[in-house]
């Protein structure tokens, strides 16, 4: 298939295309190189068609279609978008830049869409409480984080909860811009699915982390941050206790995933939970980094963000299921990789 991957040229892009290359597809790639990403010039294989183009210009997504069978669509931005103010440019990059990629796609008559999900449109992951079984809590109050006490409350007797694997039969609680906007870009691809008679299948990406991400940026993950961090000989500052639980993937298993979605074909839209299904803490996967490095020790701050969650990992059983998909590289190996490995 000739496939356009959008922000192909980024981290996850750029591996995206690396593996469906590895698979024998065509690949074009459109990236618009926003500066607050590509801080470095992007590396783009010879055998890949680069547009550079945003994907709210309409005709520079018209042109980058031509001739295409189906869209990865990776393009976004990224990051929590905490700060309201930042609302506009985060509904504007992925609401509706999705919005004029699907118009586009359909009036080209193209039907297949694998659309970069998060984890995030989830909000908090999955709890049972002793006494009330399965609950979903609300967002921690601002008193219980300054205090320290980090661990969500049972919404019906405020006890002690066990978080537990989230899958994509959970309701939806985005709870804060980022999360909001890529809720909303599921919803559109669905919207085009039913419309069209096409395929759209979002990946629920989880923590990823690998080789070409980004530097310490606003938009950059948590691993990230602690890579950079390491690399100036700074001690990772983690939040909180370092207890939040995550799913830690590596970017090559992300891409594989990518791979094996564009095989799917019922018509209609379908989330998949992309993740190892063995979770960490971040204060884990920070001393493994710098372990890995040689660097200092973690710091713990017990600081904190409102709006961030305090445990979310994923069910990975419906993926491996429907599509044959696993996540195959090792915590361990995967994180002095990352360690030893080149940031742009």
């Amino acid at each position: 298939m000739r496939i356009l991957v959008t922000g192909g040229a980024g981290f996850i892009g750029s591996h995206v295309v690396d593996a469906l290359l590895a698979a024998g597809h065509d690949v074009r790639v459109l990236d618009a190189l926003l500066p607050a990403v590509h801080r470095a010039p992007p590396q783009v294989s010879a055998d890949v068609e680069f547009h550079a183009g945003d994907v709210r210009d309409a005709a520079a997504v018209a042109a980058a279609l031509r001739g295409v069978d189906a869209v990865s669509h990776q393009a976004a931005m990224v990051g929590l978008g905490l700060d309201l103010d930042d609302a506009p440019a985060y509904v504007g990059c992925n609401d509706l830049g999705t919005a004029v990629l699907l118009a586009e796609m359909a009036r080209a008559n193209i039907g297949r869409l694998v659309l970069a999900g998060s984890m995030v449109v989830y909000g908090e992951g999955r709890y049972t409480c002793g006494e009330h079984g399965l609950v979903v809590p609300g967002p921690r109050p601002e008193a219980d984080l300054s205090a320290g006490h980090y661990e969500p409350r049972c919404p019906g007797c405020a006890g002690d909860l066990t978080p537990g694997q989230i899958a994509e039969e959970a309701a939806p609680d985005p709870r804060n811009v980022y999360a909001a906007t890529k809720l909303a870009q599921e919803h559109l691809a669905a919207a085009w699915a039913r419309t069209v008679g096409g395929t759209a299948t979002s990946l629920r990406y989880h923590n990823v982390y690998g080789p070409r991400m980004p530097r310490d940026t606003p938009y950059s993950g948590v691993a990230s941050v602690f890579r950079s961090a390491l690399e100036a000989g700074v001690a990772p500052r983690v939040y909180e206790d370092g207890g939040q639980r995550r799913d830690f993937i590596h970017v090559a298993d992300v891409a594989a995933a990518n791979v094996a979605a564009l095989g799917r074909a019922a018509v209609g839209m379908r989330a998949y939970n992309v993740g190892t299904g063995r979770p960490r803490t971040v204060g884990q996967m920070a001393g493994a980094l710098a372990a890995a490095r040689g660097g200092p020790e973690p710091v713990v701050t017990g600081q904190f963000r409102l709006g961030d969650v305090r445990h979310i990992t994923a069910s990975p059983a419906r993926i491996e299921r429907e599509l044959g998909w696993r996540a195959h590289v090792d915590f361990e190996a995967g994180m002095t990789e990352f360690a030893n490995a080149g940031l742009r």
